[in-house]
């Protein structure tokens, strides 16, 4: 049977999620989990040369698919307004990690270091992709940044409320994350009033936009 990378990264990153919360994203836990795992310990460094953090920016691929799951295989989902399928979307994101909201922070502390800023602006940036996609955006004029750059500061804030939300089911971050849509909701009126702004100059994202589509 020949080997399966991707599902080799799965189900390490699955396996690491119960060590995570006591001893951190650590090379030595991807190693444990790959054990876990039922593969050699030596397959998590083959799996993810770019060690932890590579493993956190697959682990937050994982949690995209399943939001676009999620969505997807809800048939009231299709039926929603846009800012309704954002916030829909957003919360497939979120509530599913509930039970391993430690390995997210650890994620996030790691994150913030300097050799996973890059990763960091990337993952969010998927994650805001998707999130568009699934509401039913298909722009590719200068809507395409903006939109997602108010959609990366919804998403953000609502995650580090989420992270310290004590409430049950956490239904104050929902409150939260309704609250935060409807002030950039809005979006209509933002979008056209910086393209209007700055509809003529040349878009300094661009690049931006280039290197995370050729990483996808």
């Amino acid at each position: 049977m020949s080997f399966d990378r991707a599902l080799a990264r799965d189900r390490i990153c699955e396996a690491a999620l119960p060590h995570i919360a006591f001893d951190g994203w650590t090379a030595a836990v991807l190693a444990r989990a790959a054990e876990d795992a039922g593969y050699d310990p030596l397959t998590a460094l083959r799996v993810f040369p770019g060690g932890p953090v590579e493993a956190i920016a697959h682990w937050c691929a994982m949690a995209d698919r399943a939001m676009v799951e999620a969505c997807t295989v809800d048939e009231k989902f299709a039926t929603l307004k846009v800012r309704e399928k954002i916030a829909a979307a957003i919360r497939a994101r979120l509530a599913p990690l509930g039970p391993h909201r430690e390995a997210v922070r650890r994620a996030l502390a790691v994150l913030a270091l300097p050799t996973g800023v890059a990763t960091s602006l990337q993952t969010v940036w998927r994650t805001v992709d998707a999130v568009w996609h699934l509401a039913g955006d298909r722009a590719t004029d200068f809507n395409f940044y903006s939109k997602r750059g108010l959609a990366a500061g919804v998403y953000s804030t609502t995650l580090l409320f989420w992270l310290e939300d004590k409430s049950e089911n956490q239904e104050d971050t929902w409150r939260f994350l309704d609250r935060r849509i409807a002030n950039v909701m809005a979006i209509p009126k933002a979008t056209a009033s910086v393209k209007a702004m700055f509809g003529k100059l040349p878009n300094p994202l661009a690049p931006l936009r280039a290197h995370f589509s050729r990483a996808r």
